[in-house]
């Protein structure tokens, strides 16, 4: 019997069969969504609802529905109308290559199980290192996610600064690094995994246009030091995920040279800019950080996760872990490039680095700029769509695809205006012809978009603003 389950489990006709019922629907989804054919982004459900549906689909539920009630119940991050979160509408040849990385399951942290996969991450690090600006004897590697890159670069950082053998006796004195108060949480939960604590967090006010304030570096350094903290590493924002503006790389660079820290940028949504022949110029000074994040998965087209962190010197990505595997990894000093699990947290990760491969083979580096400058335009489009609308705000004008804006209704004092803004975007969700999310800035409640999609035209965002207007004034005279 069990001999029978397995031989059925691992049909190849099956999967063949299988495969072509699931591409064609895959298929109608993507003309479906692409082409905004259907009215929503988003089919809203509440959560406990969600869950009983799922509950009794998996004892009554037909099998052969389970695909598609699946892309039933999800967010179209294909549809021209999601403009949320920093998630990219996969380009679809990466989801095959998604399929060859899930079946052939390659664990590719030690070369033998990953050859082509290393290989192929090797001559991808070269390209980005080439078109950061960086020389020779920079390198990195591929890792799960911004969040991890962030940690491991810091980790690097403190191994390259600090000059110590924190690994394997831990953490002697207070230690800190620098970041902007508006810095993505995941730079804060970092140096909090590391041992910093609160107090090994220098957070640096922001300007009024919510960049890092580089005037009071020197300032904010001094008090740290006169506190027995050792700053080690200063982070740049390419660009904060809630403003979607980048600080002043250059000058913080500058900064960190001075004062012999190491530079580390998070360009995990913004890093995307070095392929833009017209937005480079948001990442100016990027070249000179001592480690760089980049996702994949944001402004580059491909699938979560895939994240690329890059170092100029690439001995600081060797080094970062002293621990050994002898029944994993060698010591050959040559063969580091190709066992990436000396460089990474993941002793398991996948072949992520086809998705980049496939990209550069099929469509070349112009797909990249193409993006990155088509999204960024769009999010310049919006911002004017709202300046030219009575009774709309935007919080600052923007530097990337994000955009944080609001309904302002006269007469209402800024408490009130709070609640309607969060009102409206909780209609705007359960409504779900359009996706999109919210932040708060210096106590102001803004609606946020992030054109993430290419194919978000000027109709659909002013279609976003008549139906905001629609929905302020059912709430306003509901009474809500």
């Amino acid at each position: 019997m069990h001999k029978e389950l397995l031989e059925q489990v691992y049909n190849a006709t099956d999967f063949n069969k299988n495969g072509h019922i699931l591409i064609d629907q895959l298929t109608t989804y993507l003309e479906d969504k692409l082409n905004a054919a259907s009215r929503n982004a988003i089919n809203w459900n509440e959560p406990e609802k969600e869950l009983l549906f799922w509950k009794d689909f998996l004892i009554n539920g037909n099998k052969k529905d389970l695909f598609q009630e699946i892309t039933k119940h999800t967010t179209y991050i294909h549809h021209p109308h999601y403009i949320g979160h920093q998630v990219s509408p996969p380009a679809p040849i990466t989801a095959l290559t998604g399929l060859i990385s899930s079946l052939l399951n390659n664990g590719t942290a030690v070369y033998e199980m990953g050859m082509a996969s290393n290989a192929i991450e090797r001559i991808v690090m070269e390209i980005i290192c080439k078109k950061i600006g960086y020389g020779f004897g920079s390198s990195g590697f591929l890792t799960s996610g911004g969040t991890l890159a962030n940690l491991t670069a810091l980790l690097s950082a403190r191994k390259a600064i600090t000059k110590r053998d924190i690994w394997n006796d831990g953490n002697q004195n207070q230690l800190g690094i620098m970041v902007s108060e508006e810095a993505h949480y995941c730079v804060d939960r970092a140096a909090r995994i590391m041992g910093l604590g609160e107090q090994g967090i220098i957070k640096i006010p922001v300007t009024k246009e919510f960049r890092m304030n580089t005037d009071l570096l020197k300032l904010k350094f001094k008090e740290a030091k006169e506190k027995g903290i050792e700053i080690f590493a200063i982070v740049g924002s390419a660009p904060s995920t809630a403003t979607g503006i980048f600080d002043d790389l250059t000058a913080i660079s500058s900064f960190a040279k001075e004062h012999n820290i190491w530079f580390h940028v998070d360009g995990a949504h913004g890093g995307a800019g070095i392929f833009s022949k017209k937005y480079k110029y948001t990442v100016k000074g990027i070249e000179n950080a001592d480690s760089i994040v980049i996702d994949g998965h944001k402004m580059m087209m491909m699938p979560a996760l895939t994240t690329a962190l890059l170092f100029k010197n690439e001995v600081n990505a060797k080094t970062t872990f002293s621990q050994k595997a002898d029944y994993l990894l060698s010591d050959s000093e040559h063969e580091d490039w190709y066992n990436s699990g000396k460089r990474t947290f993941e002793c398991t990760k996948n072949m992520m680095s086809i998705h980049w491969f496939t990209l550069l083979k099929l469509y070349g580096e112009e797909v990249f700029d193409a993006n990155v400058t088509r999204l960024y335009d769009m999010g310049a489009v919006f911002a004017k769509l709202v300046e030219e609308e009575p009774n709309f705000e935007l919080a600052l004008k923007p530097m990337s695809n994000i955009v944080c804006f609001r309904y302002c209704e006269p007469g209402l004092n800024t408490e009130n205006l709070n609640e309607l803004n969060v009102k409206i975007r909780q209609a705007l969700l359960h409504d779900g012809e359009f996706y999109i999310v919210q932040t708060i800035l210096n106590g102001i409640q803004y609606m946020r978009i992030t054109v993430m999609n290419p194919f978000t035209k000027t109709e659909h965002l002013q279609q976003l603003l008549n139906k905001i207007k629609i929905e302020s004034k059912d709430i306003l005279s509901n009474g809500q």
